[in-house]
């Protein structure tokens, strides 16, 4: 272990004491008058920790005895960590991170060695995220806004039986704000900083009938310029052969790229017309036309890589990186950099009725999400020539359009006897219709031709769709053997059904059978029409039938400590990938095709881990520690790879189920009150992972098991403190500091060289807010702070084969006043 990894572990181990032993100093007796709403949602009437109550087993259960790892942050928190959105919540859960994939404004979530790190329309992570129990099917819109959020529960490992469907590394459930039956009122949230970022969040409350029926209607908008300039720099340029671009050097005009431009809402209606019944119709509207997701070209010096050959790699770039990302603005060929777009429409209805021994739970919605994603993926803007012209080396637009239906009903039992248990069924289907466009301008500087004229005046264009069918049965009881000891036993069986047709990657002309039409004549998603374009489209369909498992021994060894031991099983479905299909000339070799586009088989993770939860000194500290051991089969790895087709270089995302892997590891989680109004928080996670095996049919230049997992630091630990002094009569003054150490971690993997990997480096980022709250929340003021010591640092980075490497970098040092009001 290198002396900063110790210093790391030994930080939180002395604060730990240090904690303890100021606990064990404080009298008791009645608490001081709390201070701050963070303290007070932190501290019971009593002075000790609140109870939390966390939903992970399907039921409300006290988190210091649910036999499961699993991290709760409700609403106090939430308002105290000032986060941007879910990401950076991620700080209070041990061994889990988030992040954006790179070059896109979607979610990259990882916990015990298992992530997501491409934007694969199909590819379905393996942390499953549930808001208000919708299983939310898309990476691109994971990112909720906070605002609204109630309680935030990251559950970690497999969940085989409950939650189920795809969930080798865990799940995030997200519970939002309910209306409330009985008071009108709101809230308001007004906030300005850094980079000319403001943000809008407002609530309204509205009891329509007293005790019966209320509505509460969300909204926020955030407007942000945008943190990175376009100040990439190139050349000069050495293309293969004649070329009006030789010798063209340059820079980016340092203009503002990035921006955010994205209103959320929710309209809730909660009928409750007695006791036993509620039922909650939600509404929701996502409309985000933000910039294109900047990066910056990030390849590394070395005759490896096609760009530094051509003399546009990262070699020309130096001084601050967030100076130098770049985009192209083209606003043809189907790339519109000022039409990046999500939309999304969804309507859910949760229904409990109590029916005396047991609560029914049906929860039915739909969601349709439209994307329109324009992008540079090189991380560069144009190439300009001696006479004007200007040329793109890679800019391509992502559009899909996904439905999502889902019903799931379960029975929670309450018996009143030693033994309960809850059964469910749960039906998703999903339709995703695709296409990218892709405008290869690097082809022209190595010579590379097209029937039609140059490629950057021509897009490529790849379509295919899949319909997709999940069904499970689940049930899991829970006996009490003993006053102390319970047993917990689970089972799913679930049925997966997917379609996928896709269409050789070709040129409009191909697609349309007519050498005169362009792009400009028809539509991006027109092209998606098979029944109107069929030439050179294959048809794969894929069945997968998986059993998962857990079972749980929970023994209360005092009443302030409880320990558990699990065995889990959970698996992710197979699937296919909407990047297959640079193989051959067009309408040729279609057997080819569809054996390359035939889907992964599922993963599966195996899980033991075993826990102890205890509450001490009157419930001034809660420590939690958990130890796992998780081994995967079928890993389902995707590595970015250069492509020849007669003489020409492109690049592909293949996916195999090439590996196996084990990962074992500890986590600790600490919450106390060494003295009344001051709350510290911090979590230690540590892992250590390696491949058994990692084989695929691809000619690697090394061993690829040699590497490290995919998004999984040797160590992770965060402390944070809250501290509110009482004013006079007038409220509240409080005050909060968090740092976070992550360690150097690899996000992607090259194919040619272990020497070409792409790795974020160790960080420790500070934040801090110092603000006022006047008496029952009726105002507040708070200035954030992030990124204290304005660290430059990466937070994804993708290896393109042998031809680029692109990244994205967190933002610099930033501020954030905000103002709110309840009423």
């Amino acid at each position: 272990m290198s002396a900063r990894h110790g210093m790391g572990g030994v930080g939180l181990v002395a604060l730990a004491f240090a904690i303890h032993g100021n606990a064990l100093a404080q009298t008791q007796g009645a608490p001081a008058p709390v201070a701050g709403q963070a303290a007070m949602d932190a501290q019971a009437d009593d002075g000790g920790l609140a109870e939390i109550i966390v939903t992970a087993t399907r039921r409300n259960t006290n988190l210091q005895t649910t036999p499961v790892a699993v991290s709760a942050v409700d609403s106090a928190m939430i308002n105290q960590a000032a986060p941007r959105d879910i990401s950076d919540l991620s700080t209070f859960v041990p061994n889990f991170s988030a992040a954006k994939i790179t070059g896109f404004n979607a979610a990259s979530f990882a916990l015990r060695g298992v992530s997501v790190n491409n934007i694969i329309v199909y590819y379905e992570a393996p942390v499953g995220v549930l808001v208000d129990d919708f299983v939310m099917p898309s990476v691109q819109t994971q990112l909720l806004d906070t605002f609204d959020i109630d309680q935030f529960e990251v559950l970690r490992g497999p969940q085989g039986t409950l939650f189920g469907k795809n969930t080798t590394g865990g799940a995030v459930t997200v519970r939002t704000k309910r209306p409330d039956l009985t008071q009108f009122g709101g809230e308001a949230r007004l906030s300005y900083g850094s980079f000319d970022t403001y943000q809008v969040q407002g609530a309204l409350n509205v009891p329509i009938m007293t005790d019966t029926l209320g509505l509460r209607l969300v909204g926020a908008y955030n407007k942000s310029a945008g943190f990175m300039r376009n100040g990439y720099c190139y050349g000069p340029v050495t293309p293969f052969g004649e070329s009006k671009y030789a010798g063209a050097s340059g820079c980016g005009d340092g203009r503002r790229i990035g921006g955010s431009s994205v209103f959320s809402g929710r309209a809730k209606l909660l009928w409750e017309p007695s006791a036993d019944i509620s039922a909650l119709l939600q509404y929701e509207i996502i409309r985000d036309d933000s910039d294109p997701a900047a990066a910056i070209e990030d390849t590394p010096a070395g005759p490896g890589f096609l760009f530094n050959l051509l003399g546009v790699g990262g070699a020309a770039n130096t001084g601050d990186p967030l100076k130098r990302h770049g985009l192209t603005f083209r606003e043809s060929e189907y790339i519109e950099m000022s039409k990046a777009r999500v939309d999304v429409d969804g309507v859910f209805l949760n229904v409990n009725i109590d029916v005396g021994v047991g609560t029914i739970t049906n929860v039915a919605g739909y969601r349709f999400q439209r994307s329109r994603l324009p992008n540079s993926t090189t991380g560069m803007g144009s190439i300009v020539a001696d006479d004007g012209d200007e040329l793109a080396l890679f800019d391509l637009n992502r559009s899909d359009d996904r439905k999502t239906w889902q019903e799931e009903l379960r029975f929670a039992s309450d018996l009143g006897g030693p033994f309960d248990f809850v059964a469910g069924a749960f039906y998703q289907r999903e339709t995703v219709d695709f296409c990218v466009a892709q405008v290869l301008g690097f082809q022209d500087l190595v010579g590379a031709t097209t029937p039609y004229g140059a490629w950057d005046d021509n897009p490529y264009v790849l379509c295919n769709d899949q319909r997709s069918r999940s069904t499970a049965l689940y049930a899991e009881g829970t006996y009490e053997i003993t006053d102390a000891l319970t047993l917990t036993v689970g089972g799913r069986y679930t049925w997966e059904k997917k379609r996928w047709r896709g269409r050789q990657q070709a040129f409009v002309q191909d697609i349309t059978g007519d050498p005169t039409m362009t792009w400009e004549d028809i539509p991006l998603m027109d092209l998606n029409d098979f029944s109107r374009f069929p030439d050179g489209v294959v048809t794969n369909r894929a069945t997968f039938k998986e059993p998962t498992w857990r079972a749980s021994l929970g023994y209360r060894f005092t009443p302030d400590t409880f320990g558990y031991a699990t065995y889990s099983r959970g698996f992710k479905g197979g699937g296919f990938n909407d990047q297959i299909g640079s193989f051959a000339p067009f309408g040729e070799n279609l057997d080819a095709f569809r054996a390359a586009a035939e889907p992964t088989t599922p993963e599966t993770a195996d899980s033991f881990e075993a826990g102890v939860k205890t509450e001490l000194f009157d419930r001034r500290l809660r420590f939690n520690l958990t130890g796992f051991y998780v081994k995967y089969k079928n890993l389902q790895k995707q590595i970015v790879t250069p492509l020849v087709v007669n003489g020409q270089t492109f690049q592909v995302t293949r996916f195999f189920n090439a590996a196996a892997a084990e990962v074992k590891g500890l986590e600790a989680e600490l919450t106390a009150i060494p003295v009344d109004g001051l709350t510290l928080r911090a979590n230690l996670g540590y892992q250590d992972g390696k491949y058994n095996e990692y084989v695929t049919p691809l000619p690697a230049g090394y061993d690829l098991a040699s590497a490290p997992l995919d998004r999984a630091p040797k160590w992770q630990w965060a402390a944070d403190a809250t501290y509110a002094l009482p004013v006079g009569d007038a409220g509240n003054l409080f005050l909060n500091g968090n740092v976070a150490f992550t360690d150097r971690n690899l996000f992607s993997q090259s194919i040619t060289s272990p020497d070409e990997n792409a790795y974020l480096g160790a960080r420790t980022i500070f934040n801090g807010s110092i603000g006022f709250r006047g008496l029952d929340d009726a105002y507040s003021v708070r200035l954030v702070g992030r990124n204290l010591t304005d660290k430059r640092y990466k937070v994804s980075q993708l290896v393109v084969g042998g031809l680029w490497t692109f990244s994205n970098y967190a933002p610099p040092r930033s501020w954030m006043l905000e103002v709110s009001t309840k009423f």
